[in-house]
């Protein structure tokens, strides 16, 4: 995990420039989960919202069809993704771990936290610099995609099992989800899509400090998860 090491190294000594932080499998994870879950929500979107019935031959006017074909196919490229992930972080260096434990028992984590809270309220003129995630993206990172993405995989996968049917595999593994909400699969989708809404807003406000560290803080964000080194330009 990033330490306050880190940031006393860039920031007085002056001597380190660059880190390199992020291997090759992290960064074709991070860019093919973003493409995945953005093809997971155009698709969810229209499943919630489908479109009007149109006169026709269904063999021809299969969009619908297709959409849920796509979804499918996505939500288990996620999973696999998920997998994968898990395991880079076990056998990855500690800055492929920081987004499943964030070190929330360390008070320096916590004076961080609240420090680049203050930092993004424009209450202060100058962030620390971490060769990692910094804690506020640790925290938010943990929830939304780890948590988040746990529970849109459950509930996902849960609903997914309606489609294949009663006593398939995916209903021996997922079909307790819907049992968890009364048997109202109903409701397993309205959580399932309240989980979407909340990982757009999340990830927006994830694109907007990323480019914003980018030009504020003066360290490489956007092109890191590229080339995986972290420039410190001043």
């Amino acid at each position: 995990m990033a330490t306050i090491d880190d940031f006393e190294i860039a920031r007085r000594s002056r001597m380190v420039k660059a880190l390199y932080i992020y291997r090759p499998m992290n960064r074709l994870w991070h860019w093919v989960n973003a493409a995945t879950i953005l093809v997971l929500m155009i698709t969810g979107f229209f499943m919630g919202r489908p479109f009007p019935s149109v006169e026709g031959d269904t063999s021809v006017l299969y969009v619908m069809g297709w959409l849920r074909y796509i979804h499918f196919v996505a939500g288990w490229i996620l999973l696999v993704g998920f997998v994968l992930r898990v395991y880079l972080a076990l056998s990855g260096n500690r800055y492929a771990r920081e987004l499943f434990l964030p070190d929330v028992l360390s008070r320096e984590w916590w004076k961080g936290l609240f420090t680049e809270l203050a930092w993004y309220m424009f209450l202060i003129k100058e962030p620390p610099k971490y060769a990692g995630h910094n804690p506020l993206a640790q925290f938010l990172m943990f929830c939304f995609f780890v948590v988040g993405l746990l529970v849109m995989l459950l509930t996902g996968f849960a609903l997914f099992s309606e489609a294949v049917g009663q006593g398939s595999w995916a209903d021996h593994l997922f079909g307790w989800v819907i049992e968890l909400f009364g048997g109202n699969s109903l409701a397993v989708h309205a959580w399932h899509r309240l989980g979407m809404w909340c990982l757009i807003f999340i990830i927006l406000a994830h694109i907007y400090t990323a480019v914003r560290e980018d030009i504020m803080s003066r360290q490489s964000m956007v092109s890191t998860m590229i080339s995986g080194w972290r420039m410190f330009k001043d």
